[in-house]
């Protein structure tokens, strides 16, 4: 993040300048509504600065569309978690049901480990599950897996590496 009296340098503001009406159309036909449109352009162009290539941009709507996609996607994939969330909660009882702050607290620690098990490799994450939720032992693992208990061994490693790197 820019400290508080740093502005962003020329070529960031010539690249907004240029390509954000047309970024935030785009998005607005990829998502169907203008707020969420406009909330993805700015994070795109949040990447942009964290990233600080703008001024090494050859071909800016396709990098600019890059970034945006992905953001897309997790925005579609955060709603649809949100909404399987939603529909678990709406089957419970009444009195058994969490208030709207503990909602709020489960929802974002759900799109945390969700965000978190999106960064690891398939096998990885298949072998990180099996342990974390079902129990199995690494050999156990191994062989659903048809791999060597030290491969297991490696993919738990990467697993719990990547949850630190995500953790607050």
């Amino acid at each position: 993040m820019l400290p508080v009296d740093a502005s962003p340098p020329q070529d960031l503001q010539t690249l907004y300048r240029d390509h954000h009406g047309w970024l935030q159309g785009w998005l607005r036909g990829k998502l169907g509504n203008a707020c969420d449109a406009a909330d993805l352009a700015q994070d795109t162009f949040m990447r942009v600065l964290q990233r600080r290539e703008a001024e090494t941009l050859r071909e800016p709507r396709a990098y600019l569309s890059t970034i945006a996609r992905g953001l897309v996607a997790d925005f579609f994939r955060r709603q649809r978690l949100e909404q399987a969330y939603l529909d678990v909660l709406a089957t419970l009882p009444e009195p058994e049901a969490p208030s709207p702050e503990t909602r709020s607290i489960m929802l974002e620690a759900l799109i945390a480990i969700d965000t978190m098990l999106d960064g690891m490799k398939p096998a990885v994450r298949q072998a990180f599950l099996l342990s974390q939720l079902e129990g199995l032992t690494y050999a156990e693992i191994a062989t659903q897996l048809g791999v060597t208990k030290r491969t297991v061994s490696n993919y738990m490693c990467q697993a719990i590496e990547q949850c630190y790197l995500l953790a607050p």
